[in-house]
C-alpha cells in the first residue's frame, strides 16, 4: 500500500506480513484457537462501578496488540515471496512474535 502526502506525493510504502495460516494443521502446528470477546454488559458494569467509586476512566485500542507477543514454541515459515535470499533460498523464518494469519497468535498476548 502507498501512503501520500495531502499534496499526492509519495510518503511510504506500507506492507504487512500474513503467514498462510490455512497450511496449519490443528494438533500438529497448533492445539487452539482463541478469539477475544467483549460483551456490552461487561463494559457497562464496569462503567457502573467506576463511576459509582469516582474511579478515572481511560480509553485505548488493542485491536492489533495481540500482534505484538512472544511466541512460546518455535515456528517457522518460508521466505515471503519476492524476499527470498539468492544466496539461501532454501532456508526458512523462525518467528519470535506473532503475525497476521497465524493461528496462535491471539493465544501470545494474553
Amino acid at each position: 500500500r502507498i501512503k501520500r502526502h495531502p499534496d499526492g506525493s509519495i510518503d511510504r510504502y506500507k506492507a504487512r506480513l500474513v503467514a498462510k495460516g490455512f497450511h496449519q494443521r490443528p494438533g500438529v502446528d497448533y492445539h487452539d484457537t482463541y478469539s477475544p470477546v467483549l460483551k456490552p454488559v461487561t463494559v457497562r458494569t464496569v462503567f457502573t462501578i467506576a463511576l459509582s467509586h469516582s474511579w478515572p476512566i481511560l480509553q485505548f485500542d488493542v485491536n492489533n496488540a495481540f500482534l505484538q507477543g512472544p511466541l512460546q514454541k518455535e515456528v517457522f515459515m518460508v521466505q515471503p515471496p519476492g524476499f527470498t535470499s539468492t544466496h539461501f533460498p532454501s532456508h526458512v523464518c523462525r518467528l519470535k512474535q506473532a503475525i497476521y494469519g497465524l493461528r496462535q497468535a491471539p493465544r501470545s498476548w494474553q
